[in-house]
Formats: structure tokens, C-alpha cells, sequence
């Protein structure tokens, strides 16, 4: 039951994200991909997964333990606060955190965490912006 509940509120999501990527404005000055597509595409994946989940269920789901939960919980709180950071601090700095965070609690060192995220954020940014010349949220250090 957890599983169709789950694959429910993931079509939901889909087609919220769907939706909101269709809002997206496009300047008159564009590629001939568009802004939108990408996240579209994200969105039907989304969808499909969701399908998938929802049409084919688990028959015995296995919740993880409490701590295990918390632990995911706060992944996720880093993800949304991640979200939030972008716009007033940049993306090189949050990114580095993210990143670092993440590492650490997939079981890396803290010194090889921290040096995962600042190589993790340095590279993304090297090659989306550097190389390929996409925007990036402007930090506080203006990079």
C-alpha cells in the first residue's frame, strides 16, 4: 500500500514539475532546445518511475529504522536548505557544503568529504559555466 502511495504522490510531483517547467520564459533569443526541455524531461522520468511504482508495488515494502529515517531526513533538509542557498549565496560555496556533506554521510572521511566537495563544486562549475557557458547563481564572492 506504502508503494501506490508513494508512486501516487511521484505522478503528482511529476506533473507538477512538468507544469511548472512549461511556465518557464523564453527569451526571443534562443537555442533551439529551449529552457524548458530539460526539466521536462527530468519531469517525465519522474512520471515513468512513479508508473512504475505505482502500477507494480513491493509486496513486502521494508521501512528503514528510525535512525536510518532520520538520517535520510536530514539529507533531504540539506537538499531543500541547498535550494534555498543558491540565490542569495552563490552556487561554488553551497555546492562545496552539499557536496562535502553528502560524502560524509556515504561513508567518506571527513578530510576526503571535504575535498570531495570543493572538487565536486569547482569541476561542476569548470564545466557548466566555464566550458559550456550555461548561468549559474552569482554568490556573494560574485562567482
Amino acid at each position: 500500500m506504502s508503494d501506490r502511495i508513494f508512486g501516487g504522490l511521484g505522478m503528482l510531483l511529476a506533473a507538477f514539475y512538468i507544469w511548472q517547467a512549461t511556465l518557464i520564459q523564453e527569451s526571443f533569443v534562443s537555442d533551439p532546445i529551449g529552457p524548458k526541455t530539460f526539466p521536462i524531461i527530468i519531469g517525465a522520468v519522474l512520471g515513468i518511475s512513479s508508473l512504475v511504482i505505482l502500477l507494480r508495488p513491493d509486496g513486502d515494502p521494508v521501512w528503514p529504522a528510525a535512525p536510518r529515517f532520520l538520517e535520510i531526513s536530514m539529507a533531504a533538509a540539506v537538499m531543500i536548505a541547498y535550494a534555498m542557498m543558491l540565490p542569495s549565496i552563490g552556487f561554488v560555496i553551497p555546492t562545496a557544503v552539499v557536496s562535502a556533506y553528502l560524502a560524509w554521510r556515504l561513508g567518506a572521511s571527513i578530510p576526503a568529504s571535504v575535498i570531495a566537495g570543493i572538487a565536486i563544486s569547482i569541476g561542476i562549475y569548470v564545466i557548466f559555466h566555464l566550458i559550456l557557458g550555461l548561468s549559474l547563481a552569482r554568490g556573494i564572492l560574485g562567482f
